[in-house]
Formats: structure tokens, C-alpha cells, sequence
């Protein structure tokens, strides 16, 4: 029978992760291949640069020719699905009210009417890349430790750095291991503690693996650089670690049971004290001269010249460009004709075609507010917010690839953290919640007009959808308040449906793939699935 092989590079190291097989290999596991092994990549520091490099690219690129060829991933599109940032926002977007796609692909509907399978590609491939980046963070501890630098002679200051290194990786491995637990539930786990070749590995479970990831992250945070330090934008610091601790905290109760506000608290507030100020302009943030912008707390970094892929921001720009848009306003070439909005974005904002609040970034001139048909792009407001020019109108360094980095975590996403807990019963201050909004509201309007005198749960709801739109972060906000799947919430074709309909509930949480389920018998599907 044939099986699908995972090819990964990291640096100069070629390897197989075989993952939907009748052998009997793991499903997470890493085997030499041409005789390029890991003593040799590892032998020098400057390998261990080239593999750190890697580990860092790989949330980026999709293989090592770029934008296509040499793939990470062998059995996966490099344009399509094998893309983390693309497939990422596809679950997380596609999913909501926030976005609808044109196109017609096999499963790309499924997430808008929310009848995903455990077939669907899309699922499939942000899975597998999410486990193959967490193979390459386990590779670089398995060769880093103390043992290892010492046997290849490595040390004083090198060997330092190899170790600091090991705090990022750890960090890398963590977010890799959340998006997993937020989007599929109980994913298999395995470390650089399990032996290569060894059983194929197990789930843990959801809480298990929540406590891992928080231990995990409150173990390298005293180690990791401080923030806002300018040779490691786009890089771990501590700001990064505490914003995704806040952001854990936040969604404890559904992830585990239990509700950790305080603890939400307690991290955004670090984030938020950590030296991070708003940008002034909004639109910024979106643009090419977005590098090393003070709000933003951890990056996935873009080139047009230096790192092509058809995922990332390329994706987002293109994709949301048709009808009677031209292309070179947002910098590129052309449009792809695929991503629009429904109304129930468009009814955030005062008067969205000419809102005072600055952040309703939309296209109206041809489009429809209503969705009388997902595939018909002119049916839904267009969104491009993220573009390939600067702030101030300069083109990007190649207009087919776009320049603009993506931000995972920014300084807003705390302060609205940091309110939602508050209200939910966490230990915060309720005036400082409340000045965190109208930060933000200040920022929107450029001046006090759209200041708010108190707050409440569906207000912060609704700012989150304002302030974080389009940025990955919508399915699980729904999810958090019981909105994803039910009836207390409906937007245009939700479940399949002009006017909207609730879901099974199972679906706040998407299938593991059959591919992975069928190869390891470990692995429990999730109900419903």
C-alpha cells in the first residue's frame, strides 16, 4: 500500500516523518536518510545556527526552494495546505462570520457551512505541519543538550548560546502544541525525551497537555531576552511567553474545565508593563513598514525577495482582491478573487462604508453586503487590510510576493485580555480594564468620540472582533462564549445556511485526521467525528 512520506530539512538535514503508513513507524518519527544525519548538521555551531534558522522558518516557508519545490512536506500543496499561517487562519477565519472564500477547492467550503470531515485537506495539512514543526523543535533539544555540546567540544560561549537557543525552541514547540490543543482538542504528544523509532506516541489528554504547555512556558521565561530588544524581532522574548500564557489562561475554561482568570490577569499585565506601546496608526500594522512595530510582541517575519510563499501575508493580500478592485492599490500583481466578509463583521462598526472608527477596513464599491452565494466574490465585503505597500504609499520589494510581516500576539490582544478576565471574575481592576478599551477606542476614532463609560462581556466581545479581525483569532473567541456552534449567534451561512444555523457542538473542536488515526492506533478520535 502506499504511504505518504514527510520529507524535513532542517538546515542540511534530510529525514523522513512518515505519517499516514501501514508500517509500523511513528507517526512523529525522524529517520536519517542519504546519510546526512544529525551528528553532522550538529557537529558546529554554525549548525546549530542553520537548524535553529529552520526552526524558526518553517512557521514562514513551506520548503527549501520557496515559493514552491523542495518541499518540507511531500503529499501536501505547497500553495494550498501545507502552509501554517494560511491553514491556521482558514480554521480559525473561514469558519466564523469574519470570512467567507469564493473558491472551490475540495473542503473549502466545509469550514464556512461547518461540515468539515476527517478527510478534509485543509484540516489535514495544518495539522501535519504543526507536528512537523514540533519534530524540528524536539530534533534541536534532542542534539542541544549539555551531553551532546560537550561531545561534539563545544563549549564557552557558543555553547551558551546553543543553550539560550533552547529556551526560543521550547517557546516554538509550546505555541505548536496550543494550536494543536485549541483546534483539534487531544492531539498525540511526544518530546525529545521519546526515543526515535521508538512506539508510536499516545494522546495525554487535554488537560495534561495544557498544564505540559504552561509548565513548559513558566520554565523559560526568566531565561528568554527581554523584550523589545531590536536583534530579536521576530524572535521568542519574554513578552512572548507571557502573552501566550495570558492567552492559555484566558480559554482554561474550555480547554480543561477550569477557569484561570486571575492568572490571565496576571501575565497580560506583565505583557502590558513589558515596554510595548500602541502604534498610532492602525493601518500600519498591516503594512510593510510594519517591522519592529512597537505593539508587537512576536512575529512571523516576510520578504518578497528573501522568503516566497503563497501562504502568510501573500495569501491574505491576494486573496482578497476582485471585482472591481485593482490590485496595485494593495501593491501586488493581481488578485486571487477569494476572501470576503459577511455582515456580521460589517455590522461592528458605525456606518462601515465611511465609519469614523478607522479600523473598518473594507471595499464596497461592487460588493454586496448580503451573501446570496459563497462562491460569487462581489457576494460580501471585501477585506484588504493587509497589503504590500507601506503606510505611506511605497511600494513593496516584488509585487507577486508581499513584504508584510504577521503579528502572533500584539498589545491589544492583552488589553482585551486583560478586561475579558477582569469581568469574568478575575482579580483585576475594573477602572484599568476600562481605560485598556478606550485605549484602544481612542486610538479608532483618533480622539475620545468613541469612548465607552462601562464595560460588559458582549461588548468586549465585539471590540475583539474590531480590533483583531482577520488575525486568527475568531473561532476561538466564539468557542470561549458559546457562540461557535449554537444558536445564540447566527451569521450568513452559518451550517450551510443562508440566514445561519447551530451546529452539533462537537464541532467546537475540528476531527484528527483519518490519515493519522488509521496509521496510529493510539489515537482516539475525537466524538462526534
Amino acid at each position: 500500500m502506499k504511504m505518504k512520506k514527510f520529507i524535513l530539512k532542517t538546515g542540511f538535514i534530510l529525514g523522513i516523518i512518515s505519517v499516514s503508513m501501514i508500517s509500523c513507524k511513528d507517526a512523529l518519527n525522524l529517520q536519517p536518510l542519504n546519510d546526512v544525519t544529525s551528528a553532522v548538521v550538529y557537529k558546529t555551531p554554525a549548525g546549530y545556527k542553520q537548524a535553529l534558522a529552520k526552526v524558526y522558518a518553517s512557521f514562514a516557508l513551506t520548503g527549501n526552494a520557496g515559493p514552491v519545490g523542495q518541499a518540507d512536506i511531500v503529499g501536501l500543496d505547497e500553495g494550498g495546505n501545507a502552509d501554517y499561517l494560511r491553514t491556521f487562519w482558514k480554521a480559525q477565519e473561514l469558519s466564523t462570520d469574519e470570512a467567507v472564500i469564493a473558491w472551490g477547492d475540495a473542503g473549502i467550503q466545509d469550514f464556512h457551512q461547518m461540515n468539515w470531515t476527517p478527510d478534509n485537506p485543509f484540516l489535514r495539512g495544518l495539522y501535519f505541519r504543526s507536528l512537523y514543526q514540533i519534530t524540528l523543535t524536539n530534533e534541536f533539544l534532542r542534539e542541544s543538550t549539555d551531553a551532546k555540546l560537550a561531545e561534539r567540544g563545544i563549549s564557552d560561549a557558543d555553547a551558551e548560546n546553543i543553550r539560550s537557543n533552547r529556551a526560543e525552541v521550547r517557546f516554538l514547540r509550546a505555541y505548536q502544541y496550543w494550536s494543536l490543543m485549541d483546534l483539534f482538542g487531544n492531539p498525540p504528544f511526544v518530546t525529545e525525551n521519546d526515543a526515535l523509532g521508538g512506539p508510536l506516541p499516545k494522546q495525554i489528554g487535554k488537560t495534561a497537555l495544557f498544564n505540559y504547555i504552561e509548565s513548559e512556558l513558566k520554565a523559560i521565561e526568566a531565561v528568554l531576552p527581554a523584550n523589545r530588544t531590536p536583534q530579536y524581532y521576530g524572535r521568542v522574548s519574554k513578552g512572548a511567553v507571557q502573552a501566550l500564557l495570558a492567552r492559555l489562561y484566558l480559554n482554561a475554561q474550555v480547554y480543561t474545565g477550569t477557569a484561570k482568570n486571575n492568572e490571565a490577569i496576571e501575565f497580560s499585565k506583565k505583557v502590558i508593563e513589558g515596554g510595548y506601546t500602541l502604534e498610532n496608526n492602525y493601518r500600519k500594522l498591516f503594512a510593510t513598514d510594519n517591522t519592529n512595530n512597537p505593539e508587537f510582541i512576536m512575529t512571523i517575519n516576510y520578504d518578497g525577495q528573501k522568503s516566497q510563499v503563497y501562504g502568510g501575508t501573500t495569501f491574505l493580500t491576494h486573496a482578497s482582491i476582485g471585482g472591481n478592485m485593482q490590485a496595485g492599490d494593495s501593491g501586488v500583481d493581481f488578485g486571487w478573487g477569494g476572501l470576503r466578509t459577511t455582515k456580521g463583521l460589517v455590522n461592528l462598526f458605525p456606518n462601515p462604508a465611511n465609519s469614523p472608527d478607522k479600523r473598518a477596513i473594507f471595499y464596497t464599491n461592487g460588493q454586496n453586503l448580503e451573501i446570496t452565494s459563497l462562491t460569487t466574490f462581489t457576494d460580501g465585503y471585501s477585506v484588504p487590510k493587509f497589503i504590500n505597500k507601506s503606510s505611506t504609499g511605497t511600494a513593496g520589494s516584488n509585487i507577486t510576493f508581499v513584504d508584510s510581516d504577521f503579528a502572533l500576539f500584539r498589545l491589544p490582544e492583552m488589553y482585551l485580555i486583560y478586561a475579558e478576565a477582569t469581568l469574568r471574575g478575575g482579580n483585576g481592576n475594573a477602572g484599568t480594564a476600562l481605560s485598556y478599551m478606550n485605549n484602544l477606542r481612542t486610538r479608532a476614532y483618533g480622539n475620545a468620540s468613541g469612548a465607552v463609560t462601562s464595560l460588559n462581556l458582549d461588548l468586549i466581545l465585539d471590540e475583539r472582533g474590531r480590533e483583531l479581525y482577520w488575525e486568527g483569532h475568531r473561532r476561538t473567541d466564539l468557542v470561549r462564549y458559546g457562540r461557535f456552534t449554537t444558536s445564540t449567534y447566527l451569521w450568513p451561512w452559518k451550517g450551510g445556511v443562508a440566514n445561519g444555523k447551530a451546529v452539533d457542538n462537537f464541532r467546537n473542536v475540528y476531527p484528527l485526521p483519518a490519515a493519522d488515526v488509521t496509521a496510529n492506533p493510539n489515537l482516539v478520535q475525537n466524538a462526534g467525528y
